[in-house]
């Protein structure tokens, strides 16, 4: 049978079908909690634009420490003022945005000491941020999606431990227990890449800024050499850390229309592209940088 050539408006219908086909879409990430002057958690999910919301920090935990929740000026944990927070993580639970709890962090008192210890910190974190036996945790009757961690100091010890104990805890409470990295874009992390290895991450949000040498301002080559060897961790999906505001980081910041045109265009690909995390919401506010990136994303 005879075949027949395509127009040129054909061809470029076939050409850019195919283009959506072999791109992957994604959904934004963002923390909260760390600055003064942000959107209040019930307005950052009513706003549509995240799937994703990570609450930062709790940055006092393991070796036999009492754990310290920190949502800045947000409430006071010691007086039991993050408990009024549980209404609004409902909320954004009510319209499918996960929530996860953030430890660690660039500044606090943390680390784990040993297997033992690890297991303690998981307990501690399944009974009263998870839905465990605690309804008076630090914010109040909630049970969190999951645990992010934001390992940046101390001992790279154990926290394979922990990944591996709140997944069995959330298995035998009968409640997925999500889990996520936020490691450095050089590979792999000093602090997140044992745990990473365990293969229990659902989602690892590479932090492509503060990171000169493979963050995306280092070159094309650079910035997909580094992109490569995170999409080879065993996680289910990868993200794109960068700044929500050029104040937000030293360095790695990518305008809005750089991002869409020539970033994520070379990342969404990859079957295990994800979508992209932001730092924070705070900055983002100032900005509205996920609004000017959502559509592409």
């Amino acid at each position: 049978m005879a075949s027949r050539s395509l127009t040129p408006v054909q061809l470029t219908s076939t050409l850019f079908v195919a283009l959506l086909a072999t791109c992957h879409a994604g959904s934004i990430a963002v923390y909260w909690g760390q600055n003064d002057g942000e959107a209040s958690l019930a307005e950052t999910c009513a706003s549509g634009n995240y799937e994703f919301v990570i609450l930062a920090f709790l940055p006092k935990f393991g070796k036999g420490q009492t754990p310290q929740l920190n949502l800045a000026s947000h409430c006071d944990p010691s007086s039991g003022g993050c408990r009024g927070q549980s209404k609004d993580i409902k909320a954004c639970q009510g319209q499918g945005v996960k929530v996860l709890l953030s430890i660690g962090g660039g500044d606090g008192s943390y680390g784990l000491s040993s297997p033992g210890d690890a297991r303690q910190v998981a307990l501690y974190l399944w009974n009263n941020y998870l839905g465990g036996s605690s309804s008076s945790g630090p914010l109040g009757d909630v049970a969190l999606d999951g645990i992010d961690f934001d390992i940046e100091q101390g001992s790279a010890k154990f926290w394979n431990d922990l990944a591996t104990d709140l997944k069995n805890l959330g298995k035998n409470g009968g409640k997925t227990v999500l889990l996520s990295a936020a490691p450095q874009c050089p590979f792999p992390d000093e602090w997140d890449g044992g745990a990473i290895s365990t293969g229990l991450f659902d989602y690892v949000w590479v932090q492509f800024y503060n990171n000169e040498e493979c963050q995306f301002s280092a070159g094309q080559g650079a910035f997909m050499n580094a992109w490569k060897k995170w999409e080879s961790v065993p996680a289910g999906k990868i993200f794109l850390g960068l700044p929500a505001s050029k104040d937000a980081a030293g360095t790695g910041f990518v305008p809005a229309g750089e991002l869409t045109s020539r970033v994520l265009p070379l990342i969404k690909v990859s079957s295990k592209y994800g979508g992209v995390l932001l730092w924070s919401k705070f900055y983002d506010d100032q900005t509205g940088y996920s609004s000017a990136i959502k559509s592409d994303v």
